[in-house]
């Protein structure tokens, strides 16, 4: 399809997220890796000399001798589409330069998630709220939490077919979530932290963003709790939502198993065929069987039956650094070049 590469760069590279980025990105068909960046302390080295013992996965060859620039400096700004893998302290101001210098911003930091004047997508649940993107120039989107993303792919196609007036989760979140910095709050070894702070905010302010109109946050009650486990990677959720319409088991079941989107529609690069997969074991879906999907790009959903309190209960599992950041925003910028035209 491609005719020439769409220049990109990656800011954070060293990062959890930002290594996954540079191993997508690596063999892109529509992208081509430019620019990597890490804080000015990292400024000359390689980025395989940059991560030697903090790799989450091996990184191609073909990307270990890419030389690191500063975040802050010239060189990202080159780039026509920048994804950005930095802290929010660090995204509140580098962004918004890059997107007046005229740079796409596909930001996975939460610095601008509610800002109204910028975009947050989940590319199959609401593609409709890119149509408040400008058509040119630069401009920032942004990937949502990753909890979020994995509860709204489940949530969306019921909230189509039966209306929603209500959405509880509790989320067993992996270790991999925290980042470099790791667990706060006590270890984590053969052990659960039942806070995670500033998530349960995230979660509660994005969905209705996430589920709404363009600039008309679904007005419904969201509650949430959010627990750190000892798992490599993958958050689980327990999610008990309230539907308006009287409804069915096999009828859920059915509008899970037929959800498609947007991406799947254009055949984007990263889109997997199957956006939400359903299980019907009950002890399924599990992190360690379910979570790496499609290249971890696919949702799982199980244990669909009644609530007393609510309507419906079930379970749904996401790969929280591929689905809910790297693989995530790769495929809303996919989505974002599409729209916009570009010569790909």
């Amino acid at each position: 399809m491609a005719k020439t590469r769409i220049p990109v760069a990656v800011l954070g590279a060293t990062g959890l997220v930002g290594q996954r980025l540079v191993a997508r990105l690596a063999e892109h068909p529509w992208f081509e890796l430019k620019v990597i960046t890490a804080s000015s302390a990292r400024e000359g080295q390689t980025l395989g000399e940059a991560v030697i013992g903090r790799e989450p996965v091996p990184l191609p060859a073909s990307v270990r001798g890419l030389v690191l620039a500063a975040t802050d400096g010239p060189e990202a700004a080159t780039c026509d589409l920048v994804f950005s893998a930095v802290d929010a302290q660090t995204a509140r101001n580098r962004e918004p330069e890059l997107a007046a210098a005229g740079c796409v911003v596909v930001s996975n930091a939460r610095a601008h998630r509610l800002s109204p004047l910028v975009p947050l997508v989940v590319p199959e649940v609401n593609p409709d709220h890119l149509d408040r993107m400008p058509t040119r120039g630069g401009t920032i989107v942004c990937n949502p939490n990753c909890a979020a993303i994995g509860i709204a792919l489940a949530v969306k196609p019921l909230a189509d077919a039966f209306g929603l007036r209500a959405i509880h989760a509790v989320t067993y979140q992996a270790i991999s979530g925290a980042g470099n910095q790791g667990v706060q709050g006590g270890d984590i070894h053969r052990n659960v932290i039942p806070h995670i702070a500033a998530e349960e905010p995230q979660i509660e302010a994005e969905l209705p963003r996430i589920l709404g109109r363009p600039g008309r946050p679904l007005e419904i009650p969201v509650g949430t709790t959010a627990t750190r486990v000892d798992v490599a990677d993958g958050h689980l959720a327990c999610i008990s939502l309230g539907l308006v319409a009287d409804t069915d088991e096999s009828e859920i079941l059915d509008v899970w198993s037929c959800f498609r989107g947007e991406p799947q529609q254009l055949e984007l690069p990263s889109a997997p065929r199957f956006p939400l997969v359903v299980v019907e074991d009950p002890y399924h879906p599990q992190p360690l069987l379910h979570r790496d999907l499609e290249g971890g790009m696919t949702a799982t959903v199980g244990r669909l039956r009644r609530c007393p309190i609510v309507g419906w209960k079930f379970v749904t599992l996401s790969h929280n650094v591929e689905r809910g950041a790297a693989g995530g925003s790769i495929l809303l910028a996919e989505l974002v070049v599409s729209r916009r035209g570009y010569s790909t």
